[in-house]
């Protein structure tokens, strides 16, 4: 939460820009101010909790490694296919790891959530706000 906090006042020192209606500071405020709400609320409920041994030692720390390693791939593919191939993959990547389907309705949801999530990031970033996502050196896309 002391991260959050910090890094979210550190976006009141981003240089704004003529081009574009909103600056550059808006959406890393929106992430930072909603993980430092997160983080109070873990503050808050979490200690109320009682835990055993065994369900601490159940925790699945290999998940959130994976999940880690899938973003980094995830980072290191946009510039070569592109925002929205490299998207659509990570969420239904993420998603899938998240609960794997176990039937063809259930790949469908994975993408469809996907594609609900390309087709929005997409139409609000490059229509409404005017922010130029990655294009593929690979795809043009």
């Amino acid at each position: 939460m002391a991260a959050s906090l910090l890094l979210f006042a550190l976006t009141f020192g981003l240089k704004e820009s003529p081009l574009v209606p909103i600056g550059p500071g808006l959406y890393p405020r929106i992430v930072l101010a909603l993980t430092a709400l997160l983080a109070a609320a873990l503050i808050v409920f979490d200690p109320r909790k009682k835990k055993t041994a065994a369900a601490r030692a159940r925790v699945g720390y290999g998940a959130v490694l994976l999940h880690f390693a899938v973003f980094g791939v995830y980072a290191a593919a946009l510039p070569w296919i592109g925002f929205r191939l490299a998207t659509f993959a990570y969420v239904a990547a993420s998603n899938a790891l998240l609960d794997v389907p176990r039937s063809a309705r259930g790949w469908l949801r994975v993408a469809l959530l996907a594609f609900g999530t390309v087709l929005v990031t997409y139409y609000a970033f490059e229509h409404y706000l005017l922010v130029l996502l990655p294009r593929g050196r690979w795809t043009g896309f």
